[in-house]
């Protein structure tokens, strides 16, 4: 049977295009993997999406959504972007790189997208009053007039971003 995609209530549907950013990242990052690029190079990306986009959208969804209940979604959430960062900083501080290591963070934030698409946003959709709904959608629509653009100029996942290691 076809998985239709989800329908994104209006009022978040900005956090959920932020989702299709990510799921982007993972899949470039494990592009990567499979054309053998270097690890520092897989790093210098990993800290520039996490830089300009990925910590920001953590930020957001726990203030926006996650810190108004203390529900199992939103706990598990939270623990979920707590590992991700450390896995981030694991990464940074490591002496040697090992490319296992990045294929993992991909994965586990792909996860982490999913959990939030398929269960948290659904039960916020439906717990959170339209007045509070309308204020996060009015918030997110304020911060983000234009989707988050990806202009890593070291375009390692295609066949024309090959540089020498």
């Amino acid at each position: 049977m076809e998985k239709k995609p989800v329908k994104r209530s209006e009022y978040i549907v900005e956090l959920s295009r932020d989702h299709h950013a990510g799921l982007l990242f993972s899949w470039k990052i494990r592009e990567g993997i499979k054309r053998k690029v270097s690890a520092d190079r897989l790093l210098k990306y990993l800290n520039f999406f996490w830089k300009g986009h990925l910590n920001a959208h953590f930020r957001e969804e726990e203030a926006l959504l996650f810190n108004r209940s203390d529900d199992p979604f939103s706990q598990q959430a939270k623990t979920e972007h707590q590992q991700l960062e450390a896995r981030l900083h694991q990464l940074n501080a490591a002496n040697k790189k090992d490319i296992t290591e990045f294929s993992g963070f991909a994965a586990a934030l792909v996860e982490h997208i999913r959990f939030e698409e398929r269960q948290c946003f659904p039960y916020y959709e439906t717990h959170l009053s339209v007045t509070v709904l309308g204020s996060v959608s009015k918030y997110l629509k304020e911060q983000h007039p234009t989707p988050f653009k990806d202009d890593y100029p070291d375009e390692f996942w295609t066949d024309t971003g090959r540089q020498n290691d």
